[in-house]
């Protein structure tokens, strides 16, 4: 008995705290928020002056915590009331563009606007007509026997969908725009790009050459221009990983005997080739570390030459770990955006290099909106990639320009060529009427095999690149070297230019780059023999797009290739700590 009217007053006593402390929180909170911030110290007051009166340690602790957790409160109560403030005062408010961004940069959330609402409606309405649309006619389809109303109904689906395809990119444009994300892009893309150049720019000019650290790189790697100059990214990365500067040898360069300098700017202004001396051989060695000088066999061969028959984890696509999560903020693809750094760096051209673009750009008439096309022919064809009709470039031509008349009527449709083939050029001009053709005759001409490694050739190399780059969308393949340089040279001028292309062949790569990772976001069951099975969360070796909506990739557990759709996989970036800081 005596210790049923023991639990009994220990239950009491367990709901008399219990309630004053729900009345202190209630009594807390109402203070916060009707009263003003003076007001906390009178809160935090008398919760000491109850703590006090407390018999037990186990109480006084509760007590403790609650008062804990009303002080945090208060905290965030005095945020929100400036949020109010900020919301009240049109002066003050920040661009809706910081709706959804986590709180570790600083950034604050705020109400959409009712333009970005009416966007998003408008958005949610039109994939849902999509789908109401494909569903219903895919059926029609399926359950017509006549062949010839069979394809009427095809191509009538393909024409509608296309439209409402435009329609809704446009309005996912038209989202942007009203959140301020599109600004807000530019404006970080602006902050990122002057941090690594200028990283860049200090690690290529140090103070005393002699007591930097420093790497050797011939730009003398055997092919064409667009290889080689990947071949000096993959030496500004390494330079870049290894806090190195990279001393460019260009002497006796098979494109011009003036040497790299002669059309573009030089790498380093503090070091020259006098303070080389005698490079030791790369390693993936600690001790290698501490050697001045050292120097990089070409990427084809670094595994080999490591020393622990391991390649290094710096290559592409790999992307320094304190930067990406900025990088990410406002572009798609980091690994491509920092690709566009390294190479933006190399590609600072000669005042004379420059004066022959800009004299270009105005006897062409090269202006915006513009589609650049990249045709690769001659020596390709057959080896490395296989031979498309200028039909298939051109398809995707149209489709861009399609795309911006949903939303204002494009007056001239402008493209500009390059090619190792004239043919293909005038094979354009001819059949396509209804565009203005652009391009460099010269750099066709001086493209032929027999005149490749020539002043006019890689003059020419340049000039396509450059205005290939300068165009607001990529027709290409991307087994071309020349395509993917002006494709890296592209994002460092954009804000985010990763969808920018059309490439009628490979992904985006890097030769002699890291695996491709992507991470499955959703499960997929393989429906036949050619597909793979995997779960959420699996890692794959993407291995190339259809570009049909289906994707190949290698498992990489259970090492199964094969297809699969595109769209259950994410990115699978790697981060890696670079030294140079």
């Amino acid at each position: 008995m005596a210790g049923m009217v023991a639990n009994y007053t220990q239950l009491k006593r367990f709901v008399a705290v219990g309630v004053a402390l729900w009345f202190l929180m209630l009594f807390g909170l109402s203070r916060m928020f009707l009263s003003s911030e003076s007001d906390s110290e009178h809160v935090g007051k008398s919760l000491e002056q109850v703590l006090g009166r407390i018999a037990t340690a186990g109480e006084k602790q509760q007590f403790k915590t609650a008062m804990d957790k009303i002080e945090k409160l208060q905290q965030q109560n005095d945020i929100l009331q400036r949020r109010l403030q900020d919301l009240r005062n049109p002066a003050l408010q920040r661009p809706v563009a910081e709706i959804g961004h986590a709180a570790a940069d600083g950034g604050e959330y705020l109400v959409p606007s009712k333009e970005f609402e009416y966007s998003r409606r408008k958005l949610e309405n039109g994939i849902v007509e999509f789908w109401r649309y494909a569903s219903t006619h895919l059926k029609d389809l399926y359950e017509t026997k006549d062949s010839n109303a069979a394809k009427a109904l095809a191509k009538q689906m393909l024409d509608f969908m296309g439209e409402h395809k435009g329609v809704i990119l446009a309005d996912i444009n038209n989202l942007e725009s009203a959140a301020g994300i599109t600004e807000w892009k530019l404006q970080k893309s602006l902050e990122m790009t002057r941090i690594v150049q200028n990283r860049l720019k200090n690690l290529q000019n140090p103070r005393n050459c002699a007591e930097a650290r420093r790497l050797r790189c011939s730009i003398n790697k055997a092919c064409g221009l667009g290889c080689q100059l990947h071949h000096a990214t993959y030496c500004l990365i390494a330079g870049y990983a290894l806090n190195r500067t990279v001393i460019l040898e260009s002497k006796g360069w098979r494109y011009s005997k003036k040497g790299w300098e002669s059309v573009f700017l030089p790498l380093t202004k503090t070091c020259k080739s006098s303070d080389i001396g005698t490079p030791r051989a790369w390693r993936d060695d600690p001790e290698n570390d501490k050697e001045p000088v050292i120097e990089l066999p070409i990427v084809d061969n670094i595994q080999g030459a490591s020393g622990n028959n391991k390649r290094p984890l710096w290559l592409p696509l790999a992307v320094p770990r304190d930067l990406f999560t900025r990088i990410h903020a406002f572009h798609k693809n980091p690994p491509i955006w920092w690709m566009g750094q390294i190479v933006s760096y190399l590609w600072r051209l000669q005042p004379s290099t420059q004066k022959i673009l800009d004299e270009l750009t105005t006897k062409m008439v090269f202006a915006s909106p513009i589609v650049g096309v990249h045709v690769r022919r001659t020596d390709k064809v057959g080896t490395e990639a296989a031979k498309h009709e200028v039909s298939e470039y051109m398809e995707h031509v149209k489709a861009y320009f399609d795309q911006l008349d949903v939303t204002k009527k494009t007056a001239v449709r402008r493209v500009y060529v390059a090619t190792d083939d004239s043919a293909a050029f005038h094979e354009i001009k001819k059949n396509y009427p209804d565009y203005e053709i652009l391009g460099n005759t010269d750099s066709m001409d001086s493209a032929a095999l027999n005149k490749r490694y020539s002043d006019a050739s890689l003059i020419g190399v340049i000039t396509d690149v450059h205005f290939l780059s300068q165009s607001d969308h990529l027709v290409c393949t991307f087994s071309s070297q020349v395509c993917r340089l002006a494709y890296e040279l592209m994002q460092a001028r954009l804000p985010d230019a990763a969808d920018f292309y059309n490439s009628l062949d490979d992904v985006y790569y890097y030769g002699g780059q890291n695996g491709h990772n992507v991470r499955a976001i959703l499960p997929h069951q393989a429906a036949n023999p050619e597909e793979i099975s995997f779960d959420k969360g699996d890692l794959l070796g993407l291995a190339g797009n259809h570009w049909d909506g289906y994707s190949v990739a290698q498992h990489k557990v259970t090492d199964r290739k094969g297809k699969f759709p595109s769209y259950k996989v994410c990115c699978g970036f790697r981060l890696i700590l670079f030294e140079t800081l």
